[in-house]
């Protein structure tokens, strides 16, 4: 099974055969930018306590985190939405990868985008998600825990020239993103494992949520 690395890289190297040559660039000039700051130093890390929330889910049911949090452990997936190629990529590799072997350590599996919960419904049908999918509006919790930022505006010019208007996909029209990021959390709600990723082609490998969740003894 190719590494979700692997997998980013062929993706990455498809755009660059399809998409518009200034499109390209506008993207990668914005990845190299974010590459370059970092991981901001007010995200939440490792010893963290993720405040409590509660967000809608696909079909508009308000779920919490002590709900999440109830039966054991959580995953829980910040990813930008269902029009993100590299987002979708590692959702279905969640799904495949991570999701049977979760009963071994009793965790739950959980998505959280900006997306409105029709939108995030749309994405759990097209890619056949067995897990809960949650809707973040205008990005508040990915803010509150550092990992939420507004894409500059060539790059939003860039994306509503392939069709893609982020107000359209995003709850009230937000235009806040959250950093692709992956969250263990113990039933305390304390963060156990964060791995935040400021470029957006990046996502946390299936081997590294395993060996965090394997580290909760």
């Amino acid at each position: 099974m190719a590494t979700l690395r692997q997998q980013s890289d062929q993706l990455k190297a498809a755009a660059a055969e399809h998409l518009p040559a200034e499109v390209v660039d506008v993207f990668d000039r914005s990845a190299e930018g974010f590459l370059a700051q970092g991981v901001p130093a007010e995200a939440i890390g490792a010893g963290d306590k993720l405040e409590s929330f509660t967000l809608d889910d696909a079909t508009g049911t308000p779920v919490a985190l002590e709900q999440i949090l109830a039966d054991g452990p959580a995953v829980i997936v910040f990813y930008r939405g269902g029009w993100c190629p590299y987002c979708n990529m590692a959702l279905r590799a969640y799904q495949h990868e991570l999701l049977p072997r979760l009963g071994e350590f009793g965790a739950r599996l959980v998505a959280i985008s900006p997306q409105t919960p029709d939108e995030s419904l749309t994405t759990a049908e097209k890619a056949g998600l067995e897990f809960t999918v949650l809707s973040d509006p205008g990005s508040r919790v990915a803010h509150r825990i550092g990992i939420a930022f507004r894409p500059a505006d060539d790059v939003l010019a860039a994306q509503r020239t392939l069709g893609m208007d982020l107000a359209q996909f995003n709850a009230e029209g937000s235009l806040r993103l959250p950093y692709p990021a992956v969250l263990v959390v113990d039933r305390d709600r304390i963060v156990r494992f964060a791995d935040i990723h400021p470029e957006f082609t990046t996502r946390t490998e299936v081997a590294d949520i395993l060996a965090a969740l394997g580290n909760l003894g």
